[in-house]
């Protein structure tokens, strides 16, 4: 079974979403399938609407059974799979709601119809929380359109190979990894952890900083002031591995993202003992109970995201204690090998 996934640009670009698709393409032979990766180019949005005809024709050139859309890829695709009937079955891939999760307001409002329009044919909406398909529900998706496939749990399960104490001297060592987009809060992060005393912590910065240049000029500017000198160690995208690395070296996991439809890296922290620190927005109220597996702040309150490091910071017992609960909340979540059957049942269904 040739499987065609329709996306955006590169398909080993570093995030959640394009690494959920890596391990179902990896996986695929276990399951009697094949992921082809048709990508939409990162171009103006006419010229890369533009080319959908063309990806079209070579999937049926290369033998698809059911094309697969990739949610970010869905605005593109609506001209070709939501105007006329495509000439395969679709299903889609959902790792954010219709309208998207990195645009202001008023433009989210006039993609969403757009995107409604791109999985119009779809069979099956395979979404990646059970949050999303909360929000799908709400916006008048039949519930039977709506098949729930969240990541595995063992997604940096690789050697942590050269593990080492990251505190630099401090109580405790931070990490979040993320690409620098606003809807990831680095800002509000960085601003809660100037804050805290010198001496509490250190905070590793891991992720593309290159994706959306305006907003990485105010997290530069924001890294560049006195409060935060060299209490801050950027390591921009790294590889599978080496996050992996990192996770094993650090104390506490720290993410203050107001809209992840899943969280991806929320996940990974708990599966190293991680306890993990956001804000009680997104999918981590999913993943997580307050003072059980983690500590969550009211959404865009830095004073309380400031309180919750400073007392991981402090307090070694509690940052163990959440730690041993996330490790075990983390491993009663299915595997990729599960999110995989789970993956490719569905869409033999659509045949």
């Amino acid at each position: 079974m040739v499987v065609a996934l329709l996306t955006l640009g590169d398909p080993e670009r570093l995030s959640g979403g394009y690494l959920y698709h890596r391990r179902m393409a990896e996986a695929a032979p276990r399951h009697g399938a094949r992921i082809v990766f048709l990508s939409f180019p990162e171009s103006s949005f006419v010229l890369s609407t533009a080319s959908g005809p063309a990806l079209l024709r070579r999937a049926r050139a290369g033998g698809t059974r059911v094309l697969l859309l990739d949610s970010i890829a869905a605005p593109l695709a609506a001209p070709s799979l939501g105007l006329r009937r495509p000439p395969l079955p679709v299903a889609a891939i959902l790792h954010q709601p219709p309208g998207g999760v990195d645009l202001r307001p008023a433009l989210a409002r006039l993609r969403a119809p757009v995107d409604r329009l791109a999985y119009r044919h779809a069979r099956v909406l395979l979404a990646t929380s059970e949050l999303l398909a909360d929000q799908l529900a709400a916006r008048g998706v039949p519930p039977e359109r709506v098949r729930v496939v969240p990541p595995g749990r063992d997604v940096a399960a690789v050697p942590a190979v050269g593990a080492t104490d990251l505190r630099d001297g401090r109580r405790a060592s931070f990490l979040c990894v993320a690409n620098w987009l606003e809807h990831k809060g680095i800002l509000e992060l960085l601003e809660a952890f100037a804050r805290l005393p010198p001496e509490a912590g250190v905070l590793h910065l891991a992720g593309d900083e290159g994706v959306a240049p305006a907003y990485a000029s105010r997290v530069t500017d924001r890294l560049a002031r006195p409060d935060l000198a060299g209490r801050v160690v950027r390591h921009g995208p790294l590889s599978a591995e080496a996050v992996a690395t990192l996770y094993a070296s650090v104390d506490v996991f720290v993410l203050p993202a107001l809209h992840e439809t899943y969280g991806t890296v929320w996940g990974e922290a708990m599966a190293f003992g991680l306890p993990v620190v956001g804000w009680r927005a997104g999918n981590l109220p999913h993943l997580v109970d307050d003072r059980r597996e983690g500590l969550m702040a009211p959404p865009g309150d830095v004073d309380a995201l400031a309180q919750a490091l400073l007392e991981l910071a402090l307090n070694e017992e509690l940052r163990q204690r959440l730690g041993r609960a996330a490790l075990k909340r983390a491993l009663a979540r299915p595997t990729w090998d599960e999110t995989a059957a789970a993956f490719f049942g569905a869409i033999r269904a659509v045949l």
